[in-house]
């Protein structure tokens, strides 16, 4: 178990840093992570889709990890009804259970515990999880803040997606056999390995910037057991189904065992969903992942 642990560490201790950076230094997040999301990201998806080739298990990747989703909705939903919840308590709720850190967090303890290969699928994953955050998501935050987003408006948020554009071309450039120069390649895979440390920086600072608030705790416990049991749990149920080789099962259950993902804090501040219960679920869940992590790399 000391061993487990000792993979779940070295990214606490790039969290930190953001963390105490962010306490004594005061730095504008938001021009960092703009940077890492138009700048960094989309040169890292890039760089997977044209390097890995394309096969049926990106399918099925798609395919679980939106059935995970919609199975999360159904029991998050049970769950706020039978608690009595509101309309942005019940939206709160579902921004906390459905997205899981895979970026920030998820990405990094796959490479520490997998290596590269496994890597490389959870940055697929990642990839997933952004469009489902940028559609599903922004649908929630929505409904539970009051404010109207059409259909037509939450396509345009995906197709804003820069990561998005790495992927197409990634994968164009590898359907049509199109070899890019070594150096290019390089350069490419330089500012993509970047973004990796760059936004696991990011959480810690974001996690600096939460202040304790009070909350009802039925709901911070509701976030806190979906996201952090119920997900891995149904995860594991799920890829006994998965036609896939048992390295991607393994990535795709420790991103579904992930604290809440950090950008879900921005639309709950975006669409006032209740964002200091969102923040402060994202710290707990964070904190709490420090034991279920381990736990759950050495059930795996």
């Amino acid at each position: 178990m000391i061993d487990l642990l000792l993979i779940v560490l070295p990214a606490f201790l790039i969290f930190g840093t953001g963390y105490i950076g962010q306490r004594v230094l005061k730095l504008n997040i938001k021009s960092i992570s703009t940077m890492s999301l138009y700048l960094m990201l989309p040169f890292l998806t890039f760089d997977t889709f044209y390097t890995n080739e394309l096969n049926m298990n990106y399918l099925y990747m798609f395919v679980f990890t939106a059935g995970l989703a919609l199975i999360l909705i159904g029991v998050t939903l049970l769950i706020g009804k039978a608690a009595g919840a509101d309309r942005p308590k019940m939206a709160a709720m579902l921004l906390g259970s459905l997205f899981p850190n895979s970026g920030n967090y998820g990405a990094p303890v796959v490479l520490f515990a997998f290596g590269a290969t496994a890597f490389n699928y959870a940055v697929i994953i990642m990839v997933i999880h952004s469009l489902l955050v940028s559609s599903i998501g922004i649908f929630i935050a929505s409904y539970g803040g009051g404010k109207s987003a059409s259909p037509k408006q939450a396509l345009l948020n995906i197709l804003k997606m820069p990561v998005l554009y790495g992927v197409f071309f990634g994968v164009l450039l590898q359907l049509i056999h199109l070899e890019l120069p070594a150096t290019i390649i390089d350069g490419i895979s330089l500012v993509g390995s970047a973004s990796i440390p760059t936004v696991m920086l990011i959480l810690g600072m974001q996690l600096a910037e939460i202040k304790p608030q009070k909350f009802e705790w039925k709901y911070v416990n509701t976030i806190l057991l979906t996201r952090m049991a119920a997900s891995p749990l149904i995860a594991a149920v799920l890829v006994t189904f998965m036609p896939v080789d048992e390295l991607i099962k393994s990535v795709f259950v420790i991103l579904a065992a992930m604290p809440v993902a950090a950008n879900t804090t921005m639309l709950a501040l975006q669409f006032d969903v209740e964002p200091d219960l969102i923040s402060f679920t994202t710290l707990i869940t964070t904190l709490v992942s420090l034991v279920t992590i381990p736990l759950t790399l050495y059930l795996l």
